[in-house]
């Protein structure tokens, strides 16, 4: 199974981006969906979730301004960043919890790192 990202890039601010992250390869169910965000210096975070039921929770520093979303049927994982600022500059990773058969545990499953850089 593996996780690709994308969408990355340099933007001004106020600017937005998407960032996707498709899973593939031999998936029987994902549950958790989650973008995390690591600025230089600094740990990394949960910046916004989604679970199979749907329900969502961002950070505080970006609810209002970041909207996470999941297509199910291609198990990617979308996160849409409006208003970006300076200080959402960061590598964003992609973070699913699946599994590969009904009766397997479910595992967590990292993407590689998409740079985000907000300036003017």
């Amino acid at each position: 199974v593996q996780l690709q990202a994308s969408g990355g890039g340099l933007v001004q601010p106020g600017e937005s981006l998407r960032l996707s992250c498709a899973a593939s390869g031999s998936i029987f169910g994902i549950r958790y969906k989650a973008w995390y965000r690591q600025a230089p210096g600094k740990q990394r975070e949960l910046v916004a979730a989604v679970s199979t039921g749907g329900t969502t929770n961002y950070a505080d520093s970006v609810k209002g301004r970041f909207t996470v979303s999941a297509d199910s049927a291609e198990n990617t994982v979308y996160l849409q960043m409006n208003s970006l600022k300076p200080e959402d500059t960061a590598v964003y990773s992609c973070r699913v919890d699946l599994r590969v058969t009904s009766s397997s545990v479910y595992t967590i499953v990292w993407g590689q790192g998409t740079q985000v850089t907000v300036s003017s």
